[in-house]
């Protein structure tokens, strides 16, 4: 388990007190090994500074054995009974409810009134949804580069995607392994950012995360990360269900 650092963790825990919940999201590209780590990574690191998280999956989708955001958007009420139980960390498949609000977005409007007990709304869905999603929000998805050679690319593919067709400019989360060699082969964030500068005209700055068996050298990184995606999330402003008598 994450354990706040006094100094990463003093800038979390003055966001913390929410009136709305915060809307994040994470983009899976790829084959990739660390967007999942690193999406549990940060979910515990809210959790243990008192955020309640709410994960939307776009990789599962809904059924009536194991409902999600789709029963939600078609019952509205439901929520309701959702609010009465919510937890810390909850996941729930969401595929066919972003499929249903594609053209409408995923914003306070649509699913405002839907997570109100919740502190952090979490999308994870490829960036082609997301991009439908989120387009002109001013949101900035995490987009997690791991120490693959095919990262990269796949990386690259989503950044563009995610820039061009949403005007997304997202937060970029650079996975490292330990050092034992001394290598001049170019890594892949490094190849991330010179595509991203050369065909985009885009400069990228990204967040190291060390990958460390004991997770203590990375509770500093991923803490900062945390607070870099609180900083600039979304406000989802809570809209009331409005009731016919």
């Amino acid at each position: 388990m994450l354990e706040p650092c006094i100094n990463q963790a003093a800038g979390l825990q003055a966001l913390a007190p929410q009136l709305a919940p915060k809307l994040v999201a994470v983009t899976s590209h790829g084959e990739q090994q660390g967007e999942l780590p690193m999406l549990w990574s940060l979910c515990t690191a809210w959790v243990d500074l008192g955020l309640s998280v709410m994960v939307l999956d776009g990789h599962k989708s809904e059924t009536d054995h194991n409902p999600g955001l789709l029963h939600l958007l078609n019952d509205p009420m439901r929520h309701l009974h959702t609010e009465q139980e919510a937890v810390s960390l909850a996941v729930m498949p969401a595929a066919q409810g972003f499929e249903q609000l594609k053209t409408a977005g995923f914003n306070a409007h649509t699913v405002g009134h839907l997570f109100q007990n919740y502190g952090i709304v979490l999308l994870y869905a490829d960036a082609s949804s997301l991009a439908r999603l989120l387009k002109g929000s001013g949101l900035t998805p995490l987009l997690v580069v791991a120490p693959l050679a095919s990262s990269s690319f796949s990386a690259y593919q989503a950044l563009k995607e995610l820039l061009l067709n949403a005007h997304l400019h997202p937060t970029v989360a650079n996975i490292t392994l330990p050092s034992r060699t001394t290598t001049a082969m170019t890594s892949p964030v490094q190849n991330l950012q010179h595509c991203a500068m050369t065909f985009l005209g885009l400069e990228i700055k990204p967040i190291t995360v060390s990958a460390v068996a004991s997770a203590i050298d990375s509770r500093d990184e991923i803490n900062r990360l945390a607070l870099r995606l609180l900083e600039n999330a979304v406000l989802m402003e809570r809209q009331p269900i409005k009731r016919t008598h």
